[in-house]
């Protein structure tokens, strides 16, 4: 396959492999692991360790399978683009406008919950100014050019990174009594308040949608790739390492906030990470957990701003969108999908500074669904059609192999669908669900009746 990009028009191929790698790296800390974690901590019990490395192999195969195909073709449009070669125009297109509405959501959210963090620190002015203020900024870093995106998500991800590395090391520190001021737990706090999962298995499942919300965005990368100077290389050195990476940064960071905190504390419920430094003494823990949780708010904001523009453009250029989505300024940036997904942002600062915070987190909170699992299906379908099309040549040897290509996916698309079932029954995921699969729904018939007209068309044209 070719590694050209035949949707990229006028974007510029100005993203640096070290600036794509540290992305990658970074992309996959977000501010749902700082906070999001809390509540499936208080929810699952020490167990909810187990829910984060089973999800995380899930998504650790999901996206070895997008990274053979986005190495053997590196696109803009990453899944969305596959998605319209392999399973047809209707899939490309709908799971392209799920993932831009799924980022619009999340750029919305950010832009309220950066807000309300820098009230917390800065109480003279209110969450909604904040808000405007990191929604006005982060709009101009991604109207200006990618490379502004680019150098403003290299330091975002440093801090993120540097952040999580430093709280394993003192967290690991203390549980080997370093800390003379503090007696190390042991396994207390894992197996002597009600074991492992002390309410059972049930809520593994339901934090399962926290899980899979925390590590989306771990795609990323494979979007930027359209952008690089050496797409191929910096996606393969990227998600080679994500195992890594969720290991480290998502797994061993519970891992030591449950050992170090009982898991039915108030504490740990409002912001796990702030407790533990709280516990062992470290000064000004609150002001620095404020500080690391704002960056790692704007750096989503500011991923979810570059993601759904550059869906949005790459939905337009293959005429699976509006046209004005597909048009790029002299810089190389398609400023009308920024602005399409900035709308969201001003508007939910527009919808905070009339209505209560809590609603707005609330109405968010519950749109983004499961639209990671939703995703996540369409890859694997995505790659196990691709696979069956591809000839001999085309498969002997991609930069990026799938492990146990013909038996792997469809057992992880079973695992999302088991997922998918499971989410039904559970009380607080069955609403985030069910608004997911209408949007879906609706997705998949826009995505049909373009594919009918489309079609239609090109008979209409044979005939002539």
């Amino acid at each position: 396959m070719s590694t050209a990009n035949p949707y990229a028009g006028n974007l510029k191929h100005t993203i640096n492999t070290r600036q794509l790698t540290m992305i990658g790296i970074g992309g996959v800390i977000g501010a749902g692991l700082f906070v999001g974690s809390g509540k499936a901590i208080g929810a699952a019990g020490p167990g909810i360790v187990v829910a984060y490395l089973l999800t995380g192999l899930v998504v650790i195969l999901v996206m070895r399978m997008l990274a053979e195909l986005a190495t053997a073709s590196p696109e803009t449009g990453s899944f969305s683009s596959y998605a319209s070669r392999e399973l047809g125009p209707w899939a490309g297109l709908s799971v392209g406008w799920i993932y831009s509405y799924h980022w619009c959501v999340t750029v919305a959210f950010e832009a309220i919950a950066g807000g309300a963090i820098a009230n917390q620190l800065f109480p003279a002015l209110p969450t909604w100014a904040f808000a405007l203020l990191f929604m006005s900024v982060l709009t101009g870093v991604n109207l200006a050019a990618v490379s502004s995106f680019a150098r403003f998500e290299f330091w975002f991800a440093l801090i993120k990174v540097a952040a999580i590395v430093v709280f394993i090391g003192i967290g690991i520190a203390a549980i080997c009594g370093a800390f003379t001021h503090y007696t190390p737990p042991g396994t207390t706090n894992l197996l002597e308040r009600g074991g492992l999962l002390p309410n059972g298995f049930t809520p593994l499942l339901a934090a399962s949608l926290t899980v899979f919300f925390s590590y989306f965005g771990t795609e990323l990368v494979t979007i930027a790739a359209g952008e690089a100077a050496d797409p191929v290389n910096a996606v393969r050195a990227s998600m080679r390492s994500v195992a890594g990476r969720i290991l480290i940064f998502y797994v061993g960071s519970i891992l030591v906030v449950v050992t170090l905190l009982p898991w039915d504390s108030a504490e740990i419920t409002e912001s796990p990470y702030t407790a533990v430094l709280d516990l062992l003494g470290i000064p000004g823990a609150r002001a620095i957990m404020n500080l690391i949780v704002l960056t790692a708010v704007l750096s989503c904001l500011n991923s979810g701003l570059y993601s759904a523009s550059r869906m949005l453009f790459s939905l337009a250029q293959r005429g699976e969108g509006p046209r004005l989505l597909g048009r790029v300024s002299q810089s190389g940036v398609p400023m009308a999908g920024v602005l399409a997904a900035a709308s969201a942002g001003f508007s939910a600062v527009a919808a905070n500074y009339f209505l209560p915070t809590g609603a707005v987190f609330s109405f968010l909170l519950s749109s983004s669904g499961a639209v990671a699992v939703i995703v996540y299906l369409c890859i694997c379908a995505t790659y196990i059609a691709g696979r069956r099309n591809r000839t001999a040549a085309e498969f002997s040897a991609p930069p990026v192999r799938m492990w146990g290509a013909r038996y792997v996916p469809s057992l992880v698309s079973v695992t999302l669908l088991g997922i998918v079932v499971g989410m039904v029954f559970g009380s607080d995921t069955r609403t985030p669900l069910a608004l997911t699969l209408t949007v879906t729904t609706l997705a998949v018939a826009a995505g049909l009746l373009h594919q009918r007209r489309v079609g239609r068309n090109t008979a209409m044209t044979a005939a002539k």
